[in-house]
């Protein structure tokens, strides 16, 4: 099998791509061009939608970016985040192509917590890193056939069982020379190096295999110790790291050429298998199922979204219920106005009379009629406003919808939702849709009679 996986060559795009073409294809350049990594950050705005799907951003003092766990992986995490709390998640960089949003697609999460070891390692890393010692133009290329292949681990380790194994099983024509030395404990990193240095003066390997299982990070510190480092960026041959699990990080893994895994992952690496077209074949398996869980997990996404830009019936009709009491006490206080008017003049004209004092009998046997007639008209006044506004409020009643249904009284609509007025809008046989002021019903037409007015 051919594994030497390069960069994928530039896309020859057209000289006008729509948004679509254009944000698929940034997000092809972003999944194939940034690896699976971890990062660490503090959680805002979580949300967990009702598929099960995490929503939040991870941020820190000067950046941000949303990140999306579906439920496939959410369900096997320990914990479900809060608002402020530190993690660390393993996450691919991907874009969200509807909304052109680039986000972290989560696979794992973890509290974030840096003990004195691994602030070591950080600290050593920035260190080697700085002086290039992990730098790619040092890295060199795997032989495509290996015909000696060293391995520098522990005799009774596990690990080494599963690299004869792989090696046995994916080719047995290849020749073995094992490095003994312990993997963990007290002056285990001087030994390691030590025996990566031996096979490097023998030049008996074509490439080499740095081998341990997993463990916790005291377990695994002799592949953190700066010597390792240092003596495998000196070999004179390839080597590669296959140290503890999936998850597991050593210093040992930017400092080899290449880094594997596991164990087994660091053997398969080393040689290429007979079946060249079977590991083509999975490959182009793998590309296409990434595609498909990438389009399924993009649906997922759009889904959620558009769920959350759902109105519900009931706060329509809450909104409606709401703008219906406006407008009635607008209706109040515009006939409640011209009374006020007429009780405000009524003063000024007693202020004058007051002010005046006419004396005669018949000055206040007039003004006492005209007092009485006022009085009557006033009160002709609110009975016409009172009638109004209690018509108005009868044509409110008699133009509502749902008071019709409920006197017994039912909307037709055909299958599109259109109300249907005239008996020749119908088909016999056909299907139509009945509203009630409970529920609804779909109703079969048996056969359709014309009236006269048709």
């Amino acid at each position: 099998m051919n594994t030497d996986f390069r960069s994928p060559t530039p896309l020859s795009t057209p000289s006008v791509m729509t948004v679509s073409a254009l944000n698929n294809a940034v997000s092809q350049l972003l999944e194939r061009h940034i690896p699976l990594t971890w990062v660490a950050g503090e959680i805002s705005n979580f949300t967990r939608a009702a598929s099960g799907h995490w929503y939040f951003t991870l941020k820190d003092n000067a950046a941000q970016v949303r990140a999306v766990m579906f439920r496939g992986r959410a369900q096997y995490a320990d914990f479900q985040p809060r608002e402020g709390d530190k993690v660390e998640v393993r996450a691919l960089v991907t874009l969200y192509a509807p909304r052109g949003d680039y986000q972290l697609s989560v696979e794992a999460i973890r509290r974030a917590g840096v003990g004195n070891l691994y602030e070591a390692f950080l600290r050593l890393k920035a260190q080697l890193a700085a002086e290039g010692l992990f730098d790619q133009s040092r890295k060199r290329p795997l032989p495509a056939f290996p015909r000696t292949i060293g391995i520098v681990t522990s005799p009774q380790a596990a690990a080494l069982r599963d690299v004869l194994t792989t090696l046995r099983r994916r080719a047995p024509h290849v020749h073995i020379i094992l490095y003994p030395t312990p993997v963990q404990g007290d002056g285990a990193g001087a030994k390691i190096a030590q025996a990566i240095a031996t096979a490097a003066a023998r030049e008996e390997c074509d490439v080499l295999l740095v081998c341990r299982g997993g463990g916790s990070i005291e377990d695994l510190w002799a592949f953190n110790e700066e010597i390792v480092a240092r003596t495998i960026a000196h070999c004179a041959m390839p080597v590669i790291a296959g140290v503890g699990h999936e998850t597991d990080v050593t210093i040992v893994d930017f400092a080899a050429d290449l880094r594997a895994a596991t164990p087994t992952a660091a053997a398969e690496l080393a040689v290429t298998p007979r079946e060249d077209w079977m590991g083509q074949l999975r490959y182009l398996r793998e590309q296409l199922q990434r595609g498909l869980q990438r389009q399924l997990a993009t649906h997922n996404q759009t889904l959620d979204w558009m769920s959350r830009r759902l109105v519900s019936p009931k706060a329509a009709i809450a909104s409606k219920r709401q703008l219906l009491e406006q407008r009635a006490q607008s209706l109040r206080y515009a006939s409640e106005l011209p009374l006020q008017r007429s009780r405000h003049q009524l003063q000024q004209l007693e202020q004058r009379l007051t002010s005046l004092r006419p004396d005669t009998r018949h000055l206040q046997r007039t003004l006492g009629e005209w007092q009485r007639r006022l009085s009557v008209a006033q009160q002709q006044v609110m009975r016409h406003h009172r009638q109004g506004l209690a018509g108005l409020e009868n044509q409110l009643a008699l133009l509502n919808p749902q008071r019709t249904l409920e006197r017994g009284y039912a909307i037709v609509s055909d299958q599109h939702g259109k109300a249907l007025r005239a008996s020749k809008a119908l088909q016999a046989n056909s299907v139509v849709h009945i509203r009630l002021a409970e529920g609804s019903a779909d109703i079969g037409i048996a056969s359709v009679q014309q009236s006269l007015a048709d």
